[in-house]
This record gives C-alpha cells, structure tokens and sequence, in this order.
C-alpha cells in the first residue's frame, strides 16, 4: 500500500495504521521519537535515550522554568509519551494533538486515570487547530512539520495560539538546504524515498523553518534560536532496528504481519541513517520566546 503524500487524509491513515498494528509501540515504547544520546553520543537503551531526549530539550528550551499548572501545547503528540512526560515530570497542564484518532485513542488509554486532568488529547489539524488565539503558555512540537504540506501555515497556528512571553520548543528532521548545496542525483533518489515512503510532503531547512517561525510573529521582534542535534541523535536510526534484534518477542508476538512490518521499514530507516549521517538531512532544534 502507498504512503506517499496526497493530502492530510494520507498522513491520518498512515499514522492509524503503524498505531493500530503496534509495532513500533511494542518495539520503542510511548515515544515515537529520536533519542538523544550524548555529546558526544554513549551507549545508552533506546527507550531511556527517547526519554533523554525529551529532559533535553525541555531544559534546552527553557520549559523547566514554567510554573506548575502552565498549559501546553503538544502538536503531533504520537501516542502521548512526551506529554505524560510533560505532565509528570514538570507539572504541566498538557493538550496534545494529532491528526491521527487511532494515536489520539491510544494516547488516552496510556494515560493513568489520575493523570487524564492535565494530560489531555484530541484530534485536530496542526494547520487548522481549534483552539482560541494565545491560549496557551508554552507550544512544543517534535517530528511534526514534515508532514505538513504548508510549513508557514504550521508556522502562524504554533504561534497564533502561544501568549505574549510564551515559550515554543520544535524538533524537527531537516533536509540540507538548497542554497547550501544543491542534491546530486543520489541524493534526489533517496530523498524521494524518504518523502514518500512515510507521507511527507516535503523536508524544511533549518534556516527555512527558523524563517517561517520568525515570520509568523513579523514585526514583533520573535528570535528564534537554533541547533543542530544530528549528532546526539543519530544512533537512533540504527537502534530502530536493533530494538527488533534485541526484543523479537514484540515482532513475533504479531505474527507474520509484524515480520512483514518490520521488513518493510528496515530500508527507509537505514536510508535515514545515510542521510543523516552524509548532511542530507539534520536534525534541527528551535526555540524562541513571544515577545510580550
């Protein structure tokens, strides 16, 4: 079956089917992340890497400064790990959204009875949130934006919806800007194989996502800072497929669906490891502050 991107229906039923037939929860846990694994990178258990990563770039971005109780925004949630995360560890009042209601249903039967107060999830398009103007304190976003095809209309809702002197925390897979260096044909082969093999319409730069994020607040004086994290988190790409190696209980617990499943991602995860690896893609980290 095609993954390619067609429109946002496509992205909703890609993420419904790898929630639904579980394999990438039972192979990485609640985050469907990268990890973070050092500067420079140690070896360390993919699932506490993906939890690593989260206290990362909460303290990188500042979000362990908010107040108790500060409402957040999580825009392409998953299943909900790093927003229970959010809520736990930092006593957030979490919202988080996807545009997938298999993940959004999942999310909600992750999440302890006693947590469902301050983390919360629903269905909703991050290029059209149904949420009122600067309602939130603090918007966090990771491994979202290239699946929308609009990236400055991603761009104007995650700040639309941020208060004055509110906080914005992105994580993003980045593909190496044009103006940098143009894609040989080698890399034009792999990139498509990336866009289309998991519904992404196309890869930002970081320099270009750091302009949408500052255009969407033009005139204000918004800075965004950035990062690039390819580094700590490139071990994840080949951990994606060691986690098969090291719990085959959770592949062949599905049968030979999961097997099937597991063959099928295992190319475009070394593809990503190559592109990562090379400076075709990066991993960029974004943050900023709007101004009051």
């Amino acid at each position: 079956m095609s993954r390619a991107y067609t429109d946002s229906a496509s992205v909703a039923q890609a993420y419904d089917r790898w929630t639904t037939d579980q394999l990438l929860e039972r192979l990485w846990g609640e985050h469907i992340h990268l990890g973070h694994y050092g500067t420079p990178p140690r070896s360390r258990d993919f699932r506490a890497a993906k939890e690593d990563f989260v206290h990362e770039l909460v303290r990188w971005s500042g979000f362990d400064q908010l107040a108790p109780g500060s409402r957040v925004l999580d825009v392409g949630c998953g299943i909900g790990g790093s927003a229970r995360m959010l809520a736990h560890h930092y006593k957030l009042d979490v919202l988080g959204i996807s545009i997938s209601p298999a993940q959004i249903d999942r999310a909600r039967l992750l999440t302890p009875e006693g947590q469902s107060k301050t983390c919360r999830f629903a269905v909703m398009d991050a290029l059209a949130l149904e949420l009122p103007d600067q309602s939130f304190d603090a918007v966090w976003s990771v491994e979202a934006s290239p699946h929308m095809p609009n990236k400055q209309r991603y761009a104007d809702e995650l700040l639309r919806v941020l208060r004055p002197g509110g906080l914005l925390s992105v994580a993003d897979w980045n593909r190496r800007d044009p103006g940098d260096r143009p894609l040989n044909r080698r890399e034009q082969w792999v990139m498509r194989q990336l866009l289309d093999n998991w519904s992404h319409p196309e890869f930002a730069s970081i320099k270009s996502l750091k302009r949408n994020l500052e255009a969407s607040a033009a005139g204000s004086g918004l800075r965004i800072d950035t990062a690039d994290w390819t580094t700590p988190t490139l071990p994840s790409w080949i951990d994606s497929i060691l986690e098969g190696v090291r719990r085959p209980g959770a592949i062949l617990s599905l049968g030979a669906n999961g097997i099937v499943q597991g063959l099928r991602e295992s190319p475009t995860i070394l593809m990503m490891h190559w592109a990562f690896s090379t400076g075709l893609m990066q991993f960029g980290v974004f943050r900023g502050r709007k101004p009051a």
